[in-house]
């Protein structure tokens, strides 16, 4: 149900972004919001294409007197955006993302869902993008709408993506988060699935067993936020277990995606009589070390250790291995751009998801750089390490980043309508994130590449919020720079 206080204006845009909130869109099932959309499409007339991965085109003529003139057509626009939403929630919250709308709610300035992501990242892009083509007050040169797919889950629509079916030499891509910054580059990345099968023993009555969760934790993006130092779960209780003695695994379960820093997380494990008292016994220790150097934002972290029954565990031996694992293994920003704001991060990695069931282990992991051959070392790093703990490896279909263009004609004219519009020039930078723009770039390469948004906060994470006032100046300053080109 439609919050009484959901903002009005821009009414296409707003109109449009809530009926994404209310479709179920995960990676992998965008078929019924891209239905939405060819259905707009078709009822304004406008030719469509489809290509094999899903991805979607919408062709839009200028609007009247941006035709062109008689010798000299108006460049074609393309206009980018993805379909899919990452798709995480509170433990205590009972949200299926494959069938229930979102519950959203408006606060202190600041649009969000109850308890799940929003999907702002990338629905309100979709909303603008769409709007352009319903508003009869836009103004604009031909446009070529495109809705990828599968993003969210390792970009597979732009890798995939047909690129006949674009002409456009220009193109505005709607899927960063802070307002008054224009976006000329990104990073690119890659990672890996690891696993191994350990042998598990039946669990004695001389053992007591246990299940440990940590909440509480923020999460968020493994890209953009990647330089705040947020907690990461899988580490934690790695780092919480570490010292129990005689114990055992039966299992592990931590992390939901290869781009979203892992933000709870459970263990049951078997240990003899006393141990799990008196590990009980240091969490209030163990937290209060945590939040001398933790950020605000993972201060609601907290550990509760209940009794489980539990038949079968991994050895002593093999738990160890499994900790020593955790503890080697790397997460967090690694290199720190030299010419950028030092919050630029050039090299990432992040310890995503760690699962062990029945005696089966998954590990995945992600790294993000703007210059590839920086990343060799660490890429080595992690594969040797998994040869160490004899991990099989299965790599992920890396992607390219898109290196900035400071002299951009594009970023120029950009530049200068923010400031005829809102008094400064916007901040110029890259991000460490995976936009699709350096794998468009990579199948365009003339074309001339801008990204922009408004203001979203924890992306990827249930506390994932967009600030309203930030939506109709990008609006504002969408459409005026169209109405110039």
């Amino acid at each position: 149900m439609k919050p009484a206080n959901y903002p009005l204006e821009p009414a296409h845009l707003w109109s449009h972004f809530y009926h994404f909130t209310q479709t179920p869109r995960p990676s992998g099932q965008e078929a019924a919001i891209r239905q939405y959309l060819i259905n707009l499409a078709e009822k304004a007339g406008h030719e469509h294409r489809q290509d094999a991965e899903g991805n979607l085109v919408i062709y839009v003529p200028a609007s009247v007197g941006k035709e062109g003139r008689p010798t000299e057509g108006r460049p074609t626009v393309i206009i980018q955006n993805h379909l899919d939403m990452v798709t995480v929630k509170t433990a205590d919250r009972d949200h299926d993302f494959t069938r229930d709308p979102l519950s959203l709610q408006v606060e202190e300035g600041w649009l969000s869902a109850d308890r799940t992501t929003l999907g702002a990242d990338n629905g309100l892009g979709c909303a603008a993008a769409i709007a352009l083509m319903t508003d009869p007050d836009v103004s604009h040169p031909p446009l070529e709408i495109l809705f990828t797919v599968d993003e969210e889950t390792g970009l597979g629509g732009a890798l995939n993506l047909d690129a006949s079916m674009l002409s456009g030499s220009l193109m505005l891509n709607l899927d960063t988060e802070d307002w008054n910054e224009l976006y000329i580059g990104c990073a690119g990345g890659g990672g890996w699935h690891f696993s191994r099968s350990f042998s598990e023993d039946g669990v004695g009555e001389d053992l007591d067993c246990w299940r440990l969760t940590l909440r509480g934790l923020a999460g968020g993006h493994s890209g953009v936020q990647i330089h705040e130092q947020l907690g990461n779960a899988i580490k934690l209780l790695g780092e919480c277990l570490r010292d129990v003695p005689g114990l055992r695994l039966a299992s592990v379960e931590s992390g939901v995606a290869h781009n979203v820093i892992p933000r709870e997380g459970v263990v049951e494990f078997a240990a003899p009589k006393g141990a799990g008292e008196a590990l009980a016994e240091s969490f209030e220790a163990l937290r209060q070390q945590w939040l001398a150097y933790f950020p605000a934002a993972d201060h609601g972290v907290e550990l509760v250790l209940e009794p489980a029954t539990l038949a079968q565990a991994l050895d002593e031996v093999d738990s160890l291995r499994v900790l020593d694992l955790i503890a080697a293994w790397p997460h967090g920003a690694q290199a720190y751009s030299l010419q950028q704001p030092a919050d630029l991060v050039d090299l990432s990695i992040n310890l995503a998801v760690l699962r062990l069931r029945g005696g089966e282990l998954f590990v995945e992991s992600s790294y993000r750089f703007f210059n590839e051959a920086q990343s060799q070392p660490l890429q080595h790093a992690v594969l040797a390490l998994a040869r160490a703990f004899d991990l099989e490896v299965t790599p992920d279909v890396g992607y390219p980043g898109w290196q900035p263009d400071f002299s951009s004609p594009l970023l120029e004219r950009g530049c200068v309508l923010h400031e005829k519009l809102f008094g400064d020039r916007p901040a110029v930078k890259a991000i460490h994130a995976g936009l699709e723009c350096g794998i468009l770039k990579s199948k365009l390469p003339e074309v001339d590449v801008l990204s922009f948004g408004p203001t979203i906060r924890g992306a990827h994470s249930p506390s994932e919020r967009l600030k309203i006032d930030t939506v109709e100046p990008f609006w504002q300053f969408l459409t005026e720079l169209l109405a110039e080109i």
